[in-house]
């Protein structure tokens, strides 16, 4: 195996445990209930979703460390630019399990802490729309155009990124706006096209690697 074969494979499986914390959503489903200091909910479930939060964020900055001794030959400062993009992503996603792992605490203090619990929640899901739907949409036009240009995998698969890119910045700017709530089904859609570019990615960097043509 050569190393550019091994560098696409490393940036594949790291790109496909980035889906390591999509159980999170159902997860942290009575974290987010108001009564969720004084009720009987289990602390374990959001114990576990932020150990995979926390995985799923180390995959982040692997992922672009991965990528750049190959993409800093196509043009260093965008490639530069995707690390520290993704360093920032992970670090906003540690701080979003540290407010939620806060809130587990609070509750031996009762409900007299229930006011700051709710607002260490909501302090996660801004931070969650930062780190999880925003900072990837800029990493998809920075990783996405690195690969159009440098012809690395199909052309196919970075137009698809970058298209999700606009499209979840515009469900963040529906979410900021108040248009939809950040759960809401249509928000859900804008996401979609960036799951895809992301899993098509992983799935063809582990399956195919980088083309040929690129490597000689």
């Amino acid at each position: 195996m050569t190393a550019t074969r091994k560098t696409s494979l490393t940036a594949g499986i790291l790109y496909l445990l980035t889906f390591i914390s999509i159980p999170t959503l159902s997860l942290y489903h009575e974290i987010h209930q108001p009564n969720f200091i004084t009720s009987s909910a289990p602390s374990s479930d959001v114990v576990l979703g932020g150990i995979l939060e926390l995985l799923m964020a180390l995959a982040c900055i692997g992922t672009a460390l991965a990528f750049y001794p190959v993409l800093k030959k196509q043009n260093e400062s965008l490639a530069l630019g995707f690390v520290a993009a993704r360093i920032l992503e992970a670090t906003l996603i540690f701080a979003g399990v540290a407010s939620l792992l806060t809130v587990l605490s609070l509750r031996s203090l009762g409900s007299e802490s229930q006011v700051l619990a709710r607002g260490l929640v909501m302090l996660y899901d801004r931070l969650f729309l930062i780190s999880q739907s925003f900072i990837p949409a800029v990493n998809a036009l920075l990783l996405g155009t690195l690969l159009y240009q440098t012809r690395l995998v199909p052309r196919i698969l970075p137009i698809i990124g970058i298209i999700g890119a606009f499209t979840l910045a515009a469900g963040d700017v529906a979410v900021l706006y108040g248009v939809f709530d950040q759960r809401a089904p249509e928000i859900a859609l804008t996401v979609l096209p960036i799951a895809l570019w992301e899993f098509s990615l992983g799935l063809y960097l582990v399956g195919k690697g980088f083309l040929p043509r690129e490597n000689e």
